[in-house]
């Protein structure tokens, strides 16, 4: 062909690579297609079909397939079992290509094992690699990060290093790659993930306009196309599903596949993020379909630096396909951004808990990190569930040397990676090229990752020295990489028994035992009650769990019909700190050692550091409160919540054996189950005593990560913020717990309120703070203050002024009152008698003495009404 423009029709040739048992050809029975109805294009007799026998004696270079290789595009549907009938060409945008006609096969079937006694070992490894591919390319000229060299440097570079199998040579070479002719994925099989309307845009690129393809690119995220977009991508798709099929039905070892355009952002009915087909998904789709015996669970491994939103979407509720992302996410400010990628997306109905999203914090992360998250979380994982495949959605953008990942993943760390998956379903392994835009890091990957699939050990990491090298992989990794290995394992101990935390054996508990934390709650009941005459408060059993018995403390003037302002404080349980034995190398807690540390009665740490730990955390705020004569009510949300109903789990199996694994352990219940609890405990107390209540002032603290369900209250109870609403302001404190943003459908203005009546301390390193520089928080977030501390009682101790400057200026009405009463009060008898005789006289319907004006003066018994300013 002359004409590189030249576009293939759809009665082009269709290429199977079914196999055959162990024939070194392949027999995919009779494909089908009937091209009697079309015009034969002029070019078509100049349009060869090629195979690899036939390939050494085209004009194209030996490192390069020829850039006319064909492609058909109808759906095609084609079973396993070499006996069974041909198939038939359904396709719809097409409905006369429907006779049989038999076409040449393009592919070879891999040999067999050298060896029977190592039927595995011995097998051949694949590549992937289709010069159709290169024909996506962003239509006008320019540089564009996606483009068609970089499955050519690949190529090239694993061909310069002996591992590719020549062309022209007849002679097989057992120690290079089994080259895998791909073919052109089908509707059938592309739309196992996608929508029948996506396929239909994507096959309706071929007939636009150059403008109409530039237009079309620009309306939608992050992609681009051109006439031969549809060619690319369903080879990339095909070389995805073939390279898989080989390796789960033992025909290959392993196998790499180099296929562009990548696909791991394309949604079901979207292309975005450079992608157009979701190539791995589609594969995984396939291989369950026709390969249900030999793939019943499959794993998928996402390295890219970025978050594969498409195949996570593809397989959220699936319980056969394990989905492990380990990607920048920087709170949901990077690519492809949302909430999606973080560590809480864990799948969902029956596939909870085979998503798996480790989210890193910030860019920067390199082998250490990936190799932590490796042994802590990605293996233990995928051998309890034990796939019978494993494919890799590898790109190689987190490699050192990509600015557009940003992180610094060497050669060799991708290599140990591999290794590591190499352990997995026999050897199973299928790594398909996804993202990576720095041609000579993902060559140097590529080949670090295909030497390793053919047996060759990893190299060492860079900077590996023996003498200074740690062995522990918690301890070379990053605070940040760690940090986020152990928010990983956290939530997923939820599922998975090997990120539970392991007990070491101890004697067992008898009836007799208490928890210390009841200790604590009737120490802290015994301390209140003598200080502030604090008493629990009774409970309605039939709208509160039972957790919050002897929880919720109040003043005794909390039920008193008179107006007063009320403090309401949530926070989370108390702590404890343990001085160890400096000269005893084996830790051991002793009572007069620890330290009760808790935001309500924080003491004096008798820790000899250069940081002064005194603070009174909450109880100062208490002991103010109650001085100034204000109601108060302090509810601690317990940790410890049994038979809490899970949101959107029923069963009940799964619970009984939770308690069955944990012993005599009781896991605390994750921040979802806590911030229901707060919502619902602040609701019952909203609805019941403050909203019917002579409260004349009402304020709101969250401490911890009780503020998350005090925020969803707020966004919730529609009362809080209206016109006669006793709510004055709202104050929170985070230290590591998320900050939560309030919404409400139904009022577009409640983040403005929020913004306005709210105070959100936050640890100054909390992780917030490195994006804000970026992109502004906005006022549903509320009136956040950084912190210039880290704990939650030095955040309390330094806001204190502020807060009871607060305090003050929203009740100075309330306290002029008090003044005023106060001063009737103390005023001699007569004249009280006085001022009872002229309130008498100025009541409805009393005679007022002649000449004397009418006197009015507001009741002292009752609020007086608060400035429309103060109000607003």
């Amino acid at each position: 062909m002359d004409d590189p423009d030249f576009l293939m029709g759809d009665d082009t040739v269709i290429g199977s690579t079914e196999l055959n048992g162990d024939a070194q050809t392949v027999d995919p029975s009779v494909l089908v297609m009937d091209t009697s109805t079309h015009e034969t294009s002029p070019r078509k007799e100049d349009l060869p079909i090629l195979s690899y026998q036939n390939l050494a004696t085209a004009s194209s270079p030996p490192n390069m397939l020829a850039d006319h290789d064909l492609v058909q595009h109808d759906e095609l549907m084609y079973s396993t079992d070499p006996s069974s009938s041909p198939p038939q060409a359904t396709s719809e945008e097409s409905p006369e290509t429907t006779a049989p006609m038999e076409v040449q096969v393009l592919v070879n079937a891999p040999p067999p094992p050298r060896s029977s006694a190592l039927p595995r070992s011995t097998l051949r490894s694949g590549l992937v690699f289709d010069a159709r591919m290169k024909l996506h390319m962003e239509p006008e000229a320019g540089d564009h990060p996606e483009k068609p060299q970089r499955i050519q440097a690949i190529w090239d570079t694993l061909y310069r290093a002996g591992l590719v199998q020549q062309f022209g040579n007849p002679v097989e070479s057992p120690d290079r790659l089994w080259n895998i002719e791909a073919r052109a994925a089908v509707k059938a099989e592309v739309t196992t993930v996608h929508s029948k309307e996506h396929w239909k845009f994507i096959r309706s690129l071929q007939g636009r306009t150059m403008q109409e393809l530039k237009d079309m690119g620009d309306a939608r995220d992050s992609i681009y196309f051109n006439l031969q977009t549809l060619d690319s991508a369903t080879v990339a798709a095909g070389g995805a599903i073939e390279a898989c099929k080989l390796v789960a039905l033992d025909k290959l070892k392993n196998a790499i596949a180099l296929i562009r355009p990548p696909g791991h952002h394309a949604e079901q009915s979207e292309p975005s993020g450079f992608c157009i087909f979701n190539n791995v998904a589609i594969a995984a789709k396939v291989c369950q379909t026709q390969l249900p015996e030999f793939c019943r669970k499959v794993m998928i491994l996402d390295w890219d630096v970025h978050h594969g939103n498409g195949i996570q979407h593809a397989f959220y509720d699936n319980p056969n396909v394990l989905y492990i992302s380990l990607h920048v996410y920087k709170n949901g400010m990077f690519y492809p951004n949302g909430p999606d990628g973080d560590h809480l997306h864990c799948g969902e109905g029956a596939g909870e808990g085979r998503n798996v999203n480790i989210p890193w914090i910030d860019h920067g992360m390199g082998d250490h990190d990936y190799l932590y998250a490796f042994e802590e979380i990605v293996i233990p994982i995928a051998r309890e569930f034990n796939p019978d495949l494993v494919i890799v959605a590898a790109g190689f953008d987190a490699a050192e040397g990509d600015e557009l990942g940003g992180c610094h993943v060497s050669p060799p760390g991708y290599a140990h990676m591999t290794h590591k998956l190499m352990e997995l379903a026999e050897g199973r392994v299928a790594v398909c090229l996804e993202g990576g835009y720095n041609l000579d890091s993902i060559s140097k990957s590529a080949l670090a990752v295909t030497k390793t699939l053919m047996g060759e050990p990893p190299d060492r990491l860079p900077g590996q020295d023996e003498d200074a090298f740690d062995t522990a992989p918690q301890s070379n990794a990053s605070k940040l990489g760690a940090a986020t290995v152990e928010l990983v394992k956290k939530q997923q101990a939820k599922w998975w028994h090997c990120m539970r935390q392991k007990q070491p054996p101890g004697p067992r508990l008898t009836p007799q035992s208490v928890q210390m934390h009841d200790l604590v709650k009737s120490w802290r009941n015994m301390l209140f009650d003598r200080e502030y005459g604090m008493q629990t408060m009774a409970i309605d059993r039939n709208v509160l769990h039972e957790c919050f018995e002897d929880n919720v403390l109040v003043s005794d003037n909390f039920f008193e019909p008179v107006s007063r302002p009320l403090l309401v404080i949530f926070h989370d349980p108390p702590g404890y700190d343990v001085v160890n034995d400096p000269t005893n190398e084996v830790l051991q807690n002793e009572l007069h050692n620890s330290w009760l540390v808790s935001h309500e009665c924080r003491d004096v740490l008798k820790i000899p550091l250069t940081v002064n730990h005194k603070t009174d955390g909450t109880k100062s705020y208490v002991d103010w409160a109650h001085k100034h004569d204000f109601a108060i009510a302090d509810i601690n949300i317990p940790k410890v919540m049994e038979d809490w109903p899970d949101p959107g789990d029923t069963s009940e199996r799964a619970r009984s054996v939770l308690r069955e694994d944990r012993g005599d352990y009781q896991p605390a219940r994750p921040l979802e189950d806590r911030a229901i609890a707060t919502r619902e405990i602040a609701k019952y107390l909203w609805e019941n005593f403050i909203e019917i209540g002579e409260f004349s002032d009402v304020f709101m603290m969250g401490i911890g990560d009780a503020s998350s369900g005090l925020v969803e209250f707020l966004g919730t109870q529609e009362s809080v913020n209206a016109d006669e609403s006793p709510l004055r302001h709202v104050f929170t404190f985070l230290a590591e717990s998320p900050l939560r943003s309030i919404k409400r459908a139904t009022d577009d203005y409640i983040g403005t309120w929020y913004y306005n009546h709210s105070h959100v301390y936050i640890n100054h390193k909390h992780h917030v703070w490195q994006y804000q520089r970026m992109r502004k928080l906005r006022k549903k977030y509320g009136k956040t203050i950084q912190s210039q501390f880290e704990t939650i009682g030095q955040m309390l101790e330094e806001a204190r002024d502020n807060v009871i400057r607060i305090l003050l200026e929203e009740t100075e009405d309330w306290r002029a009152e008090q003044k005023q009463l106060l001063k009737l009060k103390s005023a001699p008898a007569a004249l009280r008698l006085e001022e009872r005789d002229m309130r008498a006289s100025s009541a409805p319907g009393a005679v007022r003495s002649p000449g004397m004006p009418p006197i009015g003066m507001f009741s002292v018994t009752s609020p007086s009404p608060r400035s429309p300013a103060k109000r607003a």
